[in-house]
């Protein structure tokens, strides 16, 4: 199979779609790699460690795309990527469709077989595609989010540890999941306080087990909801329902309640955001001020630690590649039922019922589109 990396375009999206050792297992078991030039050099990979490695070097974004069987990318595409679909393309990303009505359309429009990184399931039903993303976007939240706080950042001016005779900073992260247990983990050793709300008994038993008294949790209703907010420095948007648009648990009155110069950082902005006032920004841009709280809302968050997350994505997205690569998709499908929840879109048909049902499109099981 003939396999196209191509460079990124998002605004400051570092990363890249496969590192050099993904490269090399893909030409070892016989596949043609062409990555476009430059894609790799944010991330630390130059274009001739992928040229060792057995990769072609694109001379630009069109020769990757037109002559590529399959695309690996990082982020999904943007509308300026559009006119490279086609029918007989397999686009292999993190795609996030329940959040983008136009890409949904343009993927049915064109027939393109689209797999998500995102709805790949594993025996445990985790998603392990997500999960290394999720794991760096979790720690990041808390270095970002005290950042926020600082006066510099817009804040309230609060260090998030404080100094003996001061207040630490009331960290609240909504979700217990992998976003949220890194984000914890993080504002706990930089000496914050930390609640999290779940609903998830297991999940917070769990937490407890590993955080000890260094990590308060409740459970997750609009009154516990509404007062962990109200005391909150930053909240932690960390919510996650498998390929479908997030559920908005912060609301304007929420955020009203809160003291000016508080923080949200929304990790589930991707997905359409857990905060009722979020809206995408860019590393570029990555705050905003409403109702008085920083919001840092930026949807590619781990694009700004390139080389962390591009091995980490790599090693996570290979072995699904590679069957792809070497069966077809159709056939990995039929032979992995995990690598087949991660196809949303074959044919011009809508196979991903979660993205089906934010968009009011029409369901098709997979193994009739098949």
């Amino acid at each position: 199979m003939r396999i196209g990396v191509p460079q990124e375009i998002k605004t400051h999206e570092y990363r890249v779609g496969i590192n050099p050792t993904g490269v090399k297992q893909l030409v070892s078991a016989g596949h043609a790699v062409t990555v476009q030039a430059g894609a790799g050099i944010s991330s630390g990979f130059s274009d001739e460690t992928f040229k060792a490695a057995g990769a072609q070097i694109g001379s630009d974004a069109a020769k990757v795309w037109n002559e590529s069987d399959m695309v690996i990318k990082v982020k999904e595409p943007l509308p300026a990527e559009f006119g490279y679909f086609r029918e007989d393309l397999v686009l292999y990303t993190y795609l996030h469709l329940a959040a983008f009505p136009e890409l949904t359309a343009e993927l049915l429009k064109s027939k393109v077989t689209g797999v998500a990184y995102e709805t790949i399931t594993d025996n445990n039903g985790a998603l392990p595609l997500l999960r290394p993303m999720s794991e760096i976007a979790g720690r990041m939240a808390s270095q970002v989010g005290a950042a926020s706080l600082e006066r510099s950042g817009g804040g309230k001016g609060l260090l998030l540890g404080g100094i003996p005779g001061t207040r630490r900073a009331q960290v609240v992260i909504l979700g217990g999941g992998i976003v949220g247990t890194a984000a914890a983990r993080i504002a706990i050793g930089l000496g914050a306080r930390v609640t999290v709300l779940d609903i998830n008994a297991d999940r917070m038993h769990y937490l407890e087990d590993v955080f000890g008294n260094a990590i308060e949790t409740l459970y997750s209703n609009p009154d516990t909801l509404h007062e962990s907010c109200r005391k909150a420095d930053m909240v932690v948007g960390a919510v996650l329902v498998p390929g479908a648009a997030a559920p908005k648990l912060v609301t304007r009155e929420h955020l009203r309640s809160m003291e000016d110069g508080s923080v949200v950082v929304d990790v589930a902005v991707d997905q359409g955001g857990c905060i009722e006032t979020c809206r995408a920004t860019t590393h570029d841009a990555p705050t905003f001020v409403e109702e008085g709280i920083v919001h840092y809302c930026v949807a590619n968050m781990p694009g700004a630690v390139p080389q962390t997350s591009t091995i980490a994505l790599t090693n996570a997205t290979i072995p699904h590649a590679i069957a792809i690569a070497n069966h077809g998709v159709a056939a990995a499908a039929k032979a992995n039922v995990h690598l087949a929840r991660g196809i949303n879109t074959l044919a011009g048909a809508t196979v991903c019922k979660p993205v089906a049902d934010a968009h009011g499109l029409e369901y098709t099981p997979l193994d009739g589109a098949l």
